[in-house]
């Protein structure tokens, strides 16, 4: 199989010779010194869904190999990737100083698409600021951290999606309700009273459909797991790859191996394919007491989808916070601070015990 490259491409300003970074909410490449644009020029084709069994093979057999630069964080194990200068970074997990590493890599699978940044970071840090400035008991060193023009870092998290045709068969029970008086005795008489009941009734049947983008977080870290509240993108504004997308930006490597994402989306699949039976046994509650579940014509895609994200220490803690760089979404941990709930409860003890003197 042909080697699989990375490009490394920087694009200079052409009035000024600057580093040129992708605009966020448009198709161009913009200097920040002089405001020169440049569109970046759109693939003529789709991107292409991958034939899973083929690639499952050839990366088994480390086909290929690629060598990619990383800046790996010693404190936290995260690889990171940026298409500009490397030095003096930090990483955008625990914010310490990041290292150079040249890795080879066996059986290395680029991205194929990716969903660009929609909003900037001047929007992304107005939407932090809104929230911290939002929360109760939030220490002033919190909100000073959201005003702090470097703690918010824009960030491409590394995804598989599988696709495939799924055909299950099964055997299982149909529960219909239905209610019957009962009379019982009280304090108050003899009482009646509808209790419910169901009615099971053997079922069983076959189901099949298409299973579209089952998405995988590919970076194994459980401390990097995207909040769910945050992570629906709209998968229609995949765009082929290309690595002017990610100037100005971080890009994780992923860490999930191919077979592992493919094992957690059979997981996923198994999953829609018992929504799908309980559906097709109807009624108002439902037992399978087996199924059998195949999939089909299986195919995957290694994408790129945005996130800002901020990490903040407080007292010897570390707390992150996330948002969706496409739906401009947030989710966070928070941490609360001692003295303004201390304050606060000694200043509503003063009232309580003000108001009883003056009653007295």
């Amino acid at each position: 199989m042909e080697k699989i490259q990375e490009s490394e491409h920087k694009k200079a300003c052409a009035n000024c010779g600057a580093e040129l970074k992708f605009k966020p909410g448009s198709h161009q490449l913009n200097c920040e010194y002089c405001g020169y644009e440049e569109f970046i020029e759109q693939s003529k084709s789709s991107f292409e869904e991958l034939e899973l069994a083929h690639y499952l093979k050839i990366v088994g057999e480390n086909a290929y190999t690629e060598t990619i630069e990383l800046l790996h964080c010693k404190n936290c194990g995260a690889n990171q990737h940026v298409e500009e200068n490397y030095k003096s970074l930090n990483c955008v997990y625990c914010s310490e100083p990041l290292i150079r590493e040249d890795t080879e890599i066996e059986g290395w699978i680029l991205p194929g698409a990716l969903v660009p940044f929609q909003l900037d970071v001047k929007k992304a840090r107005k939407i932090f600021k809104t929230w911290v400035n939002g929360l109760w008991f939030a220490p002033n060193k919190l909100k000073r951290a959201a005003l702090d023009p470097e703690g918010l870092h824009g960030l491409y998290i590394p995804y598989w999606t599988f696709d495939a045709n799924l055909f299950a068969s099964y055997q299982g029970q149909r529960g219909d309700y239905y209610y019957e008086t009962q009379t019982y005795n009280s304090d108050k008489g003899r009482r009646t009273r509808q209790v419910r009941k169901t009615k099971w009734t053997y079922a069983s049947g076959k189901v099949n459909g298409f299973v579209d983008d089952i998405l995988i977080n590919a970076s194994e870290k459980k401390r990097r797991d995207i909040p769910p509240s945050i992570a629906f993108w709209n998968l229609k504004d995949l765009v082929v790859f290309n690595s002017k997308y990610l100037s100005g930006f971080v890009t994780e490597k992923y860490t999930v191996s191919l077979k592992e994402g493919h094992h957690q989306s059979f997981q996923e699949a198994k999953n829609i394919a018992y929504n799908w039976i309980r559906r097709d046994i109807g009624g108002d509650t439902q037992r399978i007491a087996n199924a059998d579940m195949k999939l089909s014509d299986e195919t995957f895609k290694h994408i790129l989808l945005p996130v800002y994200i901020s990490s903040y220490r407080y007292n010897g803690k570390e707390y992150h916070f996330y948002i969706n760089g496409q739906t401009g979404n947030l989710s966070g941990s928070r941490p609360y601070s001692f003295w303004k709930i201390f304050f606060l409860v000694v200043f509503v003890l003063v009232v309580i015990a003000g108001i009883a003197i003056f009653v007295k």
